[in-house]
């Protein structure tokens, strides 16, 4: 899992590092199997990631609960993270027959006719599991109107946390407690890069983005970004907003100073959870992290944060692990109906979570709810809880409080909704502007997020050529698609 990157709706059950390559990409970008279906009662999935090494003894498992109640049973292929889009694209473009998908590039799809309307199937083939998603997963999910995907109950709204590793923080003595912005970061940086000059202090590299209080209309590759403390109905340039640039220049103080890594741009080089090769590093935390306690097992180590963004669910939150009924299967009404199945049955969804019961854990007698993890829970033996199911009926280790769950709850009635949540960008007015738009952000990313250039005369370069790309057209575009959004 590469530091800069966001954790993926990391959730109760991935507690250790094998579970956490869910997140970054594992190693293996093949597709695991036959995409033809054994028979007309076996539903096809494509999931994405690595296949567990125990696979066939976990859907042996499940398969028998599935069947039971349903019918029919479940056949998951196997898309490894480097080939997931391309395969899927190729996939969906063909219109071969399959079932149920995680999915990719999920709006454009359903806006193509890719992917089957569930505003009537959900709810009526997968009710207990539709009642119990919050909702901001289906307003995320809406287009045009409709709802097109089943979303995983996770991780409903993040917020971005600066984690600290606490080996350092003891040894130097170094307190965090004031921490609430990258400045306040600072004293503690300089302190401990004058202690170990050879050890990352911000360990970040390329694809890393500087965060704020901000949401993305079309993601935080391209500058357009609505100020969650401004005014909401406008959008604006993220790159001339005063608050950010004022990021962009702490960014590259820390980088002339020795805090950021030289090659940060360009490097893709590992700082792993459980290492000591970094001080400091950037994070995604939501309400299922319970606090830094997931980050802590998946590290082996203890770490903590302090949060600088406002807990935010949005549409990225919605979308960060749906599942798609193909327009081209013949088992719609079968496929919801197992979906609802995998995310409403505890016994179904923790035997895939957590690996195979007896083996891998155990309950703990007269403590419902709670189980204690065997020799037998190892990486690769299970189901990563972020794109699985319903984290809200998976077991917690004795180690998860009952006030550690209630403060979970709150937190999820309390996070703040994007003004932006469910708002769909059509950009079939403006694609060759997109286009330009994005070759010019690709050139400018890197540079100025990691701090490696200096934003004041970086940023007037940046504005000039996104003008030239056809900024101004798109930018006209997209703020009408969204007082139209507001509107309703």
């Amino acid at each position: 899992m590469k530091t800069w990157k966001k954790v993926v709706g990391l959730s109760a059950a991935v507690v250790l590092l094998g579970a956490l390559t869910a997140c970054g990409g594992g190693s293996k970008e093949k597709t695991d199997g036959s995409s033809k279906k054994t028979d007309e009662n076996t539903l096809l999935m494509y999931q994405i990631g690595d296949k567990p090494d125990n696979y066939d003894a976990l859907m042996d498992v499940a398969n028998k609960k599935i069947e039971e109640k349903t019918g029919v049973k479940l056949n998951i292929q196997y898309i490894g993270w480097g080939d997931y889009k391309k395969k899927m694209s190729v996939i969906v473009s063909s219109g071969e027959n399959y079932d149920i998908a995680f999915a990719d590039s999920y709006v454009p799809n359903a806006q193509k006719g890719a992917f089957a309307d569930l505003t009537e199937l959900a709810p009526k083939f997968a009710k207990d599991a539709y009642d119990q998603l919050d909702e901001a997963y289906i307003k995320g999910n809406l287009v045009d109107g409709k709802l097109y995907a089943f979303p995983v109950n996770g991780n409903v709204y993040s917020q971005q946390v600066l984690t600290f590793n606490k080996q350092y923080l003891d040894k130097y003595n170094l307190s965090i407690d004031d921490i609430k912005t990258y400045k306040d970061a600072e004293s503690v940086l300089k302190t401990f890069h004058e202690k170990e000059p050879n050890i990352a202090a911000f360990a970040i590299g390329q694809g890393f983005k500087a965060q704020g209080d901000f949401d993305f209309p079309i993601g935080n590759d391209y500058p357009f970004a609505v100020d969650l403390n401004g005014d909401t109905k406008k959008i604006i340039n993220q790159y001339e907003n005063k608050d950010f640039m004022d990021v962009l220049k702490t960014m590259h103080k820390w980088y002339q100073a020795g805090y950021i890594p030289s090659d940060a741009a360009t490097s893709n080089t590992e700082f792993p959870l459980e290492g000591n090769t970094w001080f400091i590093r950037q994070e995604t935390q939501g309400p299922y992290d319970y606090g830094d306690t997931i980050l802590s097992n998946a590290a082996g180590q203890e770490l903590v944060s302090k949060a600088f963004t406002t807990p935010l669910k949005s549409s990225d939150q919605a979308r960060m692990a749906n599942f798609v009924v193909s327009n081209t299967s013949k088992n719609k009404e079968k496929a919801v109906e197992v979906l609802g199945q995998i995310n409403s049955d505890p016994e179904l969804l923790n035997g895939l979570v957590w690996g195979i019961e007896g083996e891998a854990w155990e309950k703990i007698p007269d403590k419902e709810g709670k189980i204690k993890l065997l020799d037998g829970y190892k990486p690769n033996t299970h189901l990563p809880a972020w794109n699985t199911g319903n984290n809200k009926i998976l077991y917690t280790q004795d180690t998860i409080t009952d006030d550690m769950i209630k403060e979970r709850d709150e937190s999820i009635a309390k996070a703040e909704t994007s003004p932006i949540l469910g708002f769909n960008f059509v950009t079939s007015n403006v694609k060759t502007e997109m286009s330009n738009i994005a070759n010019v952000m690709s050139q400018y990313l890197d540079g100025l997020n990691t701090g490696t250039v200096d934003p004041e005369e970086t940023v007037p370069k940046l504005k000039e050529a996104l003008v030239n790309a056809g900024y101004e057209k798109v930018l006209a575009e997209m703020q009408k698609q969204y007082d139209e959004f507001l509107k309703k």
